[in-house]
């Protein structure tokens, strides 16, 4: 992750959110760069494993 003024951000400085479906942190990823903000579930089977 980058700031307005390009340098690196640590693993241990970036964002994190808390998964709703198994409560555990995750951070930052550069897959998600984009659409940081949209991201909920820390996995793919955090996400079908939803609760409705």
């Amino acid at each position: 992750m980058k700031t307005k003024s390009n340098k690196t951000i640590k693993p241990s400085q970036r964002e994190s959110k808390i998964c709703p479906t198994c409560q555990r942190p995750f951070s930052w990823r550069k897959k998600w760069e984009r659409d940081w903000a949209t991201v909920i579930y820390c996995s793919e089977r955090c996400r079908r494993e939803r609760k409705i």
